[in-house]
């Protein structure tokens, strides 16, 4: 194990449901002595109460709070720029739930809006920072952001989607099915971070090979779908806020990890050369200069290079989707 790092993270949409429990792992993590959480002031919860909660912790980070006032016209660099200077890593669990009778095409334009004016502002603030987008569609939005740091000159591979919660649920679905111990467990999902672009990849890993051919498939839409079992489970309730906070902060530690020296590889979603698409979630080595390698997919059974043509058709919809509503960048 390295040591730990002294590392600034910032938490964009940290009063949330997913950014309150995100901002408490991040807040304990050993490679974390600084985390700033930003929030909206018509946040359920001031983001400055967030804050004053974890600044109790017995831990050596510490915490200050941003919130920016929509009502009175403030910019994102008007609360922003002090926030993100500094920062090695930047979380951002922000945007807004699909709704009963909004389409895809609505749903994507709102969260562009807002996942710009925050990217954009880690482009001045912190360019070198690695971005983690917790913002559906991810699939979409992470293209699109990728391509706005394109177009700045920067480096693409810094915008990166969070897809970790879809190898935590794999890992944990073949424990229950097979008895490996959980731990021993580690599932590679490629392809997309929704429905059937989401591809776990059994058979590279020794606890999935043992999974019967006949519970198979059903293991895999249940991969797919397991945001609607939490759903349904809450009665609408809410969604999968605690696991997606977990996933995050596990990415985040993959990537603080690697910084301070110590390589770790976890897949998520970032522009590549492994298929024909521009973009796709699959093993990435993280260390002292980010994301420092994007893996191949490696060998697939036949039933996994069947789905696997299914997801790069419908992928590449969701990613053009996204390049062609990136709305024109704004000036903060």
């Amino acid at each position: 194990m390295s040591a730990a790092g002294n590392f600034k993270v910032c938490v964009c949409g940290a009063s949330g449901g997913i950014g309150q429990p995100l901002s408490m792992l991040v807040a304990m993590n050993r490679h974390v002595s600084e985390l700033a959480i930003y929030d909206l002031t018509a946040a359920p919860v001031p983001v400055a109460g967030v804050a004053a909660d974890l600044s109790h912790f017995e831990r050596k980070c510490k915490v200050k709070s941003y919130a920016r006032d929509l009502q009175a016209g403030q910019k994102p660099a008007d609360v922003l720029k002090e926030a993100l200077t500094g920062c090695h890593v930047v979380m951002v669990p922000a945007g807004v739930p699909r709704k009963p009778g909004m389409d895809r095409a609505d749903l994507l334009k709102i969260n562009l809006g807002i996942a710009q004016e925050i990217i954009e502002a880690c482009a001045t603030y912190c360019p070198n920072a690695i971005l983690g987008l917790i913002v559906n569609p991810v699939n979409s939005v992470v293209p699109a952001m990728a391509e706005l740091y394109r177009q700045k000159g920067l480096d693409p591979k810094k915008v990166i989607g969070v897809t970790t919660l879809d190898i935590v649920r794999a890992n944990k679905f073949v424990h229950e099915v097979t008895g490996a111990p959980v731990d021993t467990i580690s599932i590679p999902v490629v392809g997309g971070h929704a429905g059937a672009t989401i591809l776990p990849l059994f058979s590279q890993d020794a606890a999935g090979k043992k999974i019967p051919t006949d519970r198979l498939e059903a293991l895999d839409k249940r991969v797919q779908d397991a945001g609607t079992e939490v759903v349904n489970a809450k009665a609408g309730k809410g969604s999968a806020t605690l696991s997606m906070a977990y996933a995050g902060a596990r990415f985040a530690d993959a990537v603080l990890s690697g910084l301070a020296g110590e390589q770790r590889t976890e897949c998520c979603y970032i522009t590549s050369s492994s298929t024909e698409l521009p973009f796709f979630s699959q093993k990435v080595t993280f260390g002292p200069g980010g994301a420092e390698k994007v893996h191949e997919i490696g060998p697939v059974s036949d039933y996994e290079k069947t789905r696997l043509e299914a997801v790069k058709k419908q992928l590449k919809e969701e990613i053009e989707a996204g390049i062609k509503a990136l709305p024109p960048a704004s000036k903060l």
